[in-house]
C-alpha cells in the first residue's frame, strides 16, 4: 500500500485543473489539466503536428485550459469542503438520458490489460478471462489525497453486494508521468503495486496522459475522488465525489439495487 501511495503521489502523475462545469446528467464537476512543464514537453515532442490546423486548434484550447486552473485552486476548492466538490444523485439516472463512460485503457499488477468498461464483447489481452458484471462501481483517484476517500464509498458498497455475482468494483489509480509510463518503468511499478485479493474488488492502473478522457467526464479538480455506477452496458446511473456521507451511501445502495432489478 505504501508503495501504491508513493507512486500515485509523484507530482506528475497526478493530475491539472480547470473550472466547475454544471450539466444536467452528470451534475458539477472538473475537468483536469497536466502539469506545465509536462505539457511543455508534449508539445515539444508534438512538433510534427504544427502543420496540423487541428492539431494545433486542440494544443492552444489545452493550454488556455491549463493556465486558467491550476493546483492551488484545485487545493483552495478542496479545503472549503473536505473534497465535496457536488454532491452525489439522490435518484438514478434513467437509461434514457444516461451516458456511456469513456473507453478506459487500465493495467493490472501482474500485467493483465483490459478496457473499461467491461462489456460482453470485449477481449482481455490475457489468457484469463474478466467477469462481466451487471454493475460496476468504478473509482477513480488522480492523486494519494483521494484515495481514503474512494476507499469510504468502497467498503459500504462491497459488504452491501458481495453476495452479488454480477457487480464488481475497479478502484483506478492514475499516473499521468510520460517517463513513468514508459514500458519499462511502467513494468517496474506494476510489480510494486498491490495486488487485490478481493474477486469483488480489482485494482488497476491507468497510465499516460488522460487530458481528453478527463475532459469527457468534465473532471477538474484532481485532488478528489470520483465514483460512477456503471450499468452493464456501460451507462453512468449515478455519481458520487469526495466522501462518502451516510445519505449519499443510502443513496448509491438504493440505485445498485434497483439496477440489479432490472436484469
Amino acid at each position: 500500500m505504501m508503495l501504491r501511495r508513493l507512486v500515485v503521489r509523484f507530482p506528475t502523475s497526478v493530475l491539472c485543473s480547470a473550472e466547475k462545469i454544471h450539466t444536467p446528467i452528470l451534475g458539477e464537476r472538473p475537468l483536469p489539466l497536466n502539469p506545465p512543464s509536462q505539457t511543455f514537453l508534449r508539445t515539444f515532442l508534438d512538433l510534427h503536428q504544427f502543420g496540423n490546423k487541428e492539431a494545433i486548434a486542440k494544443e492552444r484550447e489545452r493550454l488556455s485550459d491549463e493556465i486558467n486552473r491550476g493546483y492551488f485552486a484545485d487545493i483552495s476548492e478542496i479545503r472549503k469542503n473536505d473534497g465535496k466538490i457536488a454532491m452525489a444523485n439522490n435518484t438514478i439516472i434513467p437509461s434514457s438520458t444516461a451516458v456511456k463512460f469513456p473507453d478506459l485503457e487500465v493495467s493490472f499488477p501482474d500485467g493483465r490489460c483490459v478496457k473499461l468498461p467491461i462489456n460482453a464483447a470485449q477481449t482481455v489481452t490475457d489468457t484469463s478471462q474478466m467477469p462481466v458484471p451487471y454493475v460496476s462501481l468504478l473509482c477513480l483517484s488522480f492523486r494519494a489525497s483521494s484515495l481514503g476517500m474512494v476507499e469510504s464509498w468502497i467498503l459500504p458498497f462491497r459488504d452491501s453486494f458481495s453476495d452479488a455475482g454480477t457487480v464488481q468494483i475497479y478502484e483506478v489509480s492514475f499516473i499521468d508521468s510520460w517517463l513513468l509510463s514508459l514500458g519499462p518503468a511502467r513494468r517496474l511499478i506494476l510489480k510494486m503495486m498491490r495486488k487485490s485479493n478481493d474477486p469483488h474488488r480489482q485494482v488497476v492502473y491507468s497510465f499516460g496522459d488522460h487530458y481528453y478522457f478527463r475532459k469527457k467526464l468534465q473532471i477538474l479538480n484532481l485532488l478528489t475522488g470520483y465514483i460512477f455506477l456503471l450499468d452493464g452496458l456501460g451507462r453512468i446511473r449515478w455519481q458520487g465525489f469526495g466522501y462518502a456521507t451516510e445519505e449519499e451511501l443510502s443513496w448509491l445502495l438504493s440505485c445498485t439495487s434497483l439496477l440489479l432489478d432490472e436484469k
